[in-house]
């Protein structure tokens, strides 16, 4: 055990690497309880949890008060706010078509600049601090239907340039940006949500193709960089992105020199949960180099994944300087992006949405 961490204060320092959902429209105990108990790192927003904005925005304002008062350190609050058919936010929340409706526009650039800007504006409002968007994956082919209508191009290029204008005005804005599903979902003919897929696709077609939106992504200093669960033979066979080292560190961040957070997609889809389960497969995705750990459902799933990642640390299976280099950029980000977290006026809100 390092006697530079105490042991009493560890459930607390790997909380703060999970990004959990909850359950309904109010602030629940068990919720509360992650926050208090664990110092939980970030909380994503889903329809079942959205009414209104008015509700919306007292939420999140529970959310940080609790985190605040436990810890002094704000949450992560996002929400998947992409546009078209994946989008939290319905109205009187300004609707948008999607990145391919984005990419077909004849001022595109412009669209892409309109969409983020509101989306920013509308966020942060209501309190919420991260948009997991935009998805940076390149169109081959007909898509797989869960992509559908949420990629911006077939072209690399414009991929990159659509991308990076929504990363560039989210992150002026205040709200962090989210570039996914790394390292590239556009060739998939498979759900994650419920199957594991295997992309083939050589070394060469990855250089050209998937990996520049991502680059352009890391040049314009997006937040975090989203894991996709899939399996690239060409660059580990057998791993899908969220579990491999050799993605993760290899190629993230010692070749393509990215620093900021790393984030795994849903670890409870049938990609991950299927062959390996949700706790052993976030703990396998923080050993490969994730940073949040993000679990949608069961509040359960994230205490048996702190559980046993607090055994192997404590065992040395996992060396405490990986925690610390994860709890390193997570404050950074926080301190870049969260520095002025206040409550969110409900005036406002009501001014904003004519309520």
């Amino acid at each position: 055990m390092n006697s530079t961490l105490d042991l009493s204060e560890l459930d607390a320092k790997i909380g703060r690497l999970f990004m959990a959902g909850m359950p309904g429209t109010q602030l629940d105990d068990g919720t509360e309880a992650l926050i208090r108990d664990y110092g939980l790192g970030g909380v994503i927003l889903f329809g079942r949890n959205i009414e209104n904005p008015i509700q919306l925005a007292t939420l999140c304002n529970d959310l940080q008060d609790r985190a605040m008062k436990y810890h002094g350190m704000p949450l992560f609050l996002s929400i998947d706010q992409e546009g078209g058919s994946v989008a939290r936010l319905k109205e009187p929340f300004t609707c948008f078509p999607g990145n391919r409706a984005i990419g077909e526009d004849p001022k595109p650039v412009d669209k892409a600049k309109e969409f983020a800007r509101v989306a920013a504006r509308e966020m942060s409002l209501v309190g919420l601090n991260m948009d997991l968007a935009p998805v940076m994956d390149v169109r081959r082919g007909e898509p797989e239907k869960h992509l559908k209508g949420r990629m911006f191009s077939d072209n690399p290029e414009e991929v990159a340039l659509l991308g990076r204008k929504v990363i560039e005005v989210l992150q002026e804005n205040g709200v962090m940006a989210v570039a996914k599903h790394f390292p590239g979902l556009g060739k998939t003919s498979v759900d994650p949500h419920h199957h594991l897929p295997t992309i083939e696709a050589d070394t060469g077609e990855m250089e050209e193709i998937n990996i520049p939106p991502f680059e352009s992504a890391i040049t314009a200093r997006v937040s975090a960089v989203m894991t996709s669960h899939a399996i690239y033979p060409a660059l580990d066979p057998g791993i899908p992105a969220t579990l491999s080292h050799r993605i993760l560190k290899g190629l993230l961040r010692d070749l393509l020199n990215f620093s900021g957070l790393i984030m795994t997609d849903d670890l409870e889809m049938g990609a991950i949960e299927k062959k390996w389960g949700v706790a052993k497969g976030a703990v396998a995705s923080f050993e490969a180099g994730a940073d949040i750990l993000l679990i949608c459902g069961d509040q359960d799933r994230v205490l048996e994944s702190i559980d046993i990642l607090k055994g192997k640390l404590i065992r040395g299976e996992i060396p405490f300087q990986r925690l610390r280099e994860s709890l390193d950029r997570i404050k950074k980000t926080k301190a870049r992006f969260l520095k002025e977290t206040k409550r969110v006026s409900l005036k406002e809100v009501r001014t904003y949405f004519g309520l």
